[in-house]
């Protein structure tokens, strides 16, 4: 089978976003840094396309550290500066601000971040058929946010945290039929 010839979800047009949708989205992605990564970037990507965070995530890991919460928990006012100049990432100083708040608050954790994310994952559903049922949060997502916002957690809505779930497995979107969809 050629590669245009094999069935997949129909948002990943793009080669960036294709090779994204065949790798990663959907399948199970565990630990504290990963997990943080991840996090963030779906805040950024907060009204914005994913193409548009998928073209800047290297940018991302590099104005950040690599996402290592203990490095960007030591952020201040001048780091703020040097994010809100790099024009490798999106500059949205709430979003900067929140990712450094983010880190903190993983600091302040007593458990790991990984297992408390994986802890609001929802039992396996059948694959959805269309993109119509597929929802944008769900009683796992919200409650998920809710824990994150009590524990001092910043942009990280229901609609966030189902992004997360989606994109590290925690739920699998994929359509019924996507050649991509993880076998559990």
């Amino acid at each position: 089978m050629r590669p245009m010839d094999v069935v997949r979800c129909p948002w990943g047009a793009d080669p960036a976003m294709q090779e994204y949708h065949d790798t990663e989205w959907g399948h199970e992605l565990r630990g504290d840094v990963a997990l943080f990564e991840r996090l963030s970037l779906e805040a950024f990507q907060s009204g914005l396309s994913w193409a548009v965070i998928l073209r800047k995530r290297e940018g991302f890991r590099a104005a950040f550290d690599g996402f290592d919460p203990t490095a960007v928990a030591e952020y201040g006012d001048a780091d703020v500066d040097r994010l809100l100049a790099d024009a490798g990432i999106v500059r949205n100083r709430l979003k900067i601000e929140a990712t450094i708040n983010n880190a903190r608050a993983i600091l302040a954790m007593d458990e790991s971040f990984s297992d408390l994310l994986w802890s609001f994952a929802p039992p396996a559903r059948p694959a959805p058929v269309t993109f119509a049922d597929v929802p944008a949060q769900t009683v796992e997502s919200a409650a998920m946010a809710k824990e994150l916002k009590r524990r001092g957690f910043r942009f990280v809505g229901p609609t966030t945290a189902y992004a997360l779930m989606q994109a590290t497995g925690m739920v699998d979107d994929h359509l019924a039929g996507c050649a991509f969809r993880p076998t559990r």
